[in-house]
């Protein structure tokens, strides 16, 4: 191979090998990016918001580096200590390809329980106030003519209207092709603009799963014990795994999660159980793009509706 050659084969090695490099120690050390793809934190966050986590907060164990699954070393360096109320990306030690989000509800030592859809930590009820209703669409597909009707609102891309006005109550809209039917318990709550019945589930559906219909939920602001206010939404009191649950004792080196999105989330009340402090890869900072999964983001034309304008650059508490 001529030298002229191998020069530029050097080149485009050295270019490619450092800047992958430089990408592992910056996701690695400072800031990684993530996308929302489920609801269980509405109304914190949305499915599509893409988000940036500090990976500094707690400091770094194995998981915060590349091929973390591979047990090289236990433990954390550098390490501080998260607070209460904290939303947080961790890996799921019942399956090490899943990343979660969740809030930080419990330590070691703290005791959690759900008792008729209240919060309790430490045997103490969890303050929660100001309900108002909240609004959590899954819809099938872009209408192809007209708008979302329920006979109280209509949604029009990203918007919800009454009375020709922008809704005064807070609301998430999303777009999926892939939102299921299959629950046991329906009702018909509206029509869409075609004519089609759009089966609205009771809840209770698996956190894999992707629900299809509008729900009707209530939004409240709950207040834990350190003063971290925060929103969340609850579908009612009376859900049959969430809203009642055994005595959860944290143990030493674990945490205990939990969704604001309270009966819609699988966290650390069901199949994820407590998370070893280990697992924690940082502290979710602020989203900076968000999008309702409606059209493919080289669809400029779409971009009015597809975009959520008022999320990018919003930090996340």
């Amino acid at each position: 191979m001529p030298a002229k050659n191998k020069n530029v084969a050097r080149e485009w090695f050295n270019t490619i090998f450092y800047g992958a490099l430089i990408a592992i120690v910056f996701r690695s050390l400072l800031l990684e990016p993530f996308n929302i793809p489920s609801g269980s934190m509405i109304p914190t966050l949305h499915v599509g918001d893409h988000i940036f986590v500090t990976k500094w907060s707690y400091g770094y164990s194995r998981y915060s580096f590349p091929f973390g699954s591979w047990k090289l070393w236990n433990g954390r360096f550098w390490a501080t200590e998260p607070e209460i109320g904290d939303i947080i990306v961790f890996r799921n030690p019942v399956d090490e390809s899943q990343d979660y989000v969740k809030r930080l509800i419990g330590k070691p030592g703290d005791k959690i329980q759900m008792i008729n859809g209240r919060l309790h930590i430490n045997g103490e009820q969890v303050k929660r106030e100001n309900p108002r209703p909240y609004v959590w669409a899954v819809l099938p597909t872009e209408p192809k003519r007209g708008k979302y009707e329920n006979g109280t609102f209509e949604i029009d891309g990203n918007k919800i209207y009454v009375d020709n006005k922008p809704a005064e109550f807070n609301y998430t809209i999303q777009y999926s092709p892939m939102c299921s039917n299959q629950y046991k318990r329906v009702i018909n709550l509206y029509t869409g603009p075609d004519g089609e019945k759009l089966p609205v589930s009771e809840g209770n559906w698996k956190p894999s799963d992707v629900p299809c219909g509008i729900f009707i939920m209530t939004e409240y602001t709950e207040t834990l014990p350190n003063g971290v206010s925060h929103s969340i939404i609850e579908t009612s009191d009376n859900e049959r795994y969430s809203d009642n649950t055994a005595v959860f004792t944290v143990p030493e080196k674990h945490l205990f999660f939990m969704g604001d999105n309270r009966d819609n989330s699988g966290d650390s009340r069901m199949h994820v159980g407590f998370v070893p402090r280990d697992n924690v890869l940082g502290r979710v900072w602020f989203t900076w793009y968000s999008h309702n999964y409606y059209a493919p983001m080289l669809a400029v034309w779409s971009w009015g509706n597809k975009m959520r304008w008022n999320r990018f650059g919003m930090g996340v508490k």
